[in-house]
């Protein structure tokens, strides 16, 4: 009984192994056509510089649209390419489903500057990088302008709007930048009629610290007409110029 046991158990163990290597050394089954493609802008709620029909346009352009496209002829990481060099997008995920469609998610950058300089107008995102000035709506973020070169602007500048932008305090203070040179910047509050002398972006932390001590020590005693230029330039000090309008 053993016996006929084993021979039953080896037959059924050869015939899986033999269907087994016909199964896998076939042909390979086609992917289905793709009849549906699905994009997800995952901020589009916060931000609404590209909709669906972009993407759409977008990929049509590059002849990378993927519906009613075989299956196999679909190059995904084509796609995900060609989004990514989209000077609008963050991220692009291109997934493809046993069923043949295609699903895109995509993230677009966030703008944390706007430059205005000799070498053209521009946003700077949260990564560091250019944006286009267009972006078909109004984005609320600092103005820096003046003599900007776009390494300055790419580096210690973008370092300084990205310090403003994690402050909720100075996020909302600071609404523009002007730079005569990397060394004599000034910037202009939204709140008050004076300007803010900066002088260099070194210590600018420990410089806005005094400046905010300041708002909160004298400014309620003074009132914000009482100066016209605060200036930061100097090492541990705060130098004052009434305004003109103001008693001595």
């Amino acid at each position: 009984m053993k016996k006929i046991l084993f021979v039953v158990l080896a037959t059924l163990l050869a015939a899986y192994f033999v269907a087994s290597i016909y199964f896998f050394s076939g042909e390979k089954h086609e992917k289905p056509v793709c009849k549906e493609v699905e994009i997800v802008i995952k901020d589009s709620l916060e931000k609404h510089f590209l909709g669906e029909k972009d993407i759409v346009a977008y990929l049509k352009r590059t002849n990378l649209y993927p519906l009613n496209k075989k299956g196999d002829s679909i190059k995904i990481h084509d796609i995900e390419n060609a989004l990514l060099k989209n000077d609008i997008i963050e991220t692009a995920e291109v997934v493809q489903a046993i069923s043949g469609k295609i699903k895109i998610v995509i993230s677009q950058k966030m703008p944390i500057l706007r430059v205005f300089s000799s070498g053209g107008s521009y946003y700077v995102d949260k990564t560091g990088e250019t944006m286009p000035s267009t972006l078909g709506q109004a984005i609320y973020v600092p103005v820096a302008s003046g003599n900007i070169e776009k390494t300055f602007a790419l580096t210690e500048l973008y370092e300084f709007a990205m310090f403003l932008q994690k402050d909720n305090f100075w996020n909302d203070q600071i609404e523009q930048i002007y730079v005569r040179t990397v060394n004599d910047i000034e910037i202009i509050p939204r709140v008050g009629s004076h300007r803010i002398i900066l002088g260099s972006l070194e210590n600018y932390e420990k410089k806005l610290g005094h400046l905010r001590l300041f708002y909160e020590q004298v400014i309620p005693k003074m009132g914000w007409e009482k100066y016209s230029v605060i200036n930061l330039k100097y090492r541990n000090q705060i130098v004052c110029t009434k305004s003109k309008n103001t008693e001595s």
